[in-house]
């Protein structure tokens, strides 16, 4: 019964995507659309999702899920139009896909346990590679430059820590950090800042690129950390804003003395709370 009434459900919203992309009586808007002026919404679900679970809100991530939904769907139609795949193809391609992957479950493969069962998943995609005729043998290939930056590098980091080219453990990754932080602090002592950007992007780009090997050591997710602490900077920075509207102040008006009291008042109210 639920398979059913998920098969209608997703088939009433192909046919609602269908009568948006209708050349005759479409919407304007969504028929103006191409792959790459969507691409940039599909990765921003792709976050709001990713927002909705770190907040639990249950709710809000199948509303989310639902938006995320929206743009395979869009993509697939636009991609139909033009003759070169249909929903169910996407659909096809990727449930193939994981029963080929999968033979310890599909198939008389064995794997013991989950590190086991990724050791065969990148064994299996490297033969997947080949029998396209990709010709890159790399422990490297196949990781997308469409990630995001940070995304690639625990990614690029964690395919060659697979061959042993790792830190034995985080305290040594500890130690890079502060070299990469000195050379970064030595190239800001110079002056001449507007001057010295390549050396400064490339110094700053080793510094995160080391945090990442952090994160990957410490078993944290990169980009959980960097959203957790972007929202606790907002959290705080409208605590700060409200609690200068008490005073009849805009934040704007304060002094940056004044405001980094207002930041410390803010810190300490949390850890009250």
């Amino acid at each position: 019964m639920i398979e059913i009434e998920a098969a209608d459900q997703l088939g009433r919203l192909l046919a609602i995507m269908a009568r948006l992309r209708d050349p005759q009586a479409g919407c304007p808007w969504d028929l103006e659309q191409d792959f790459s002026t969507i691409a940039p919404y599909t990765i921003e679900e792709a976050y709001e999702v990713a927002d909705a679970i770190d907040r639990g809100d249950l709710d809000d991530l199948c509303d989310e899920l639902g938006d995320l939904l929206l743009q395979v769907v869009f993509h697939a139609r636009m991609a139909e139009e033009q003759g070169a795949f249909a929903f169910a193809d996407v659909a096809r391609t990727i449930s193939d896909k994981m029963v080929r992957r999968h033979p310890h479950i599909f198939a008389d493969a064995s794997a013991d346990d989950a590190e086991e069962v990724l050791r065969n998943w990148e064994a299996i995609k490297r033969e997947e590679r080949a029998a396209k005729g990709e010709a890159d043998t790399s422990a490297l290939a196949g990781i997308s430059r469409g990630l995001p930056e940070w995304q690639r590098a625990m990614k690029l980091q964690s395919r060659a820590a697979r061959v042993g080219f790792d830190w034995p453990g985080p305290l040594p990754v500890l130690e890079k950090a502060a070299e990469e932080l000195q050379e970064l602090r030595e190239e800001f002592e110079r002056g001449d800042i507007a001057g010295n950007q390549e050396r400064l992007q490339e110094e700053l780009g080793d510094l995160l690129f080391v945090c990442a090997n952090l994160a990957r050591h410490g078993g944290i997710d990169l980009g959980a950390a960097l959203r957790g602490a972007n929202h606790k900077f907002e959290r705080r920075f409208r605590t700060m804003e409200a609690r200068a509207a008490d005073t009849g102040m805009a934040l704007s008006a304060l002094d940056l003395q004044a405001q980094e009291a207002l930041w410390q008042q803010a810190k300490a109210s949390e850890k009250k709370g």
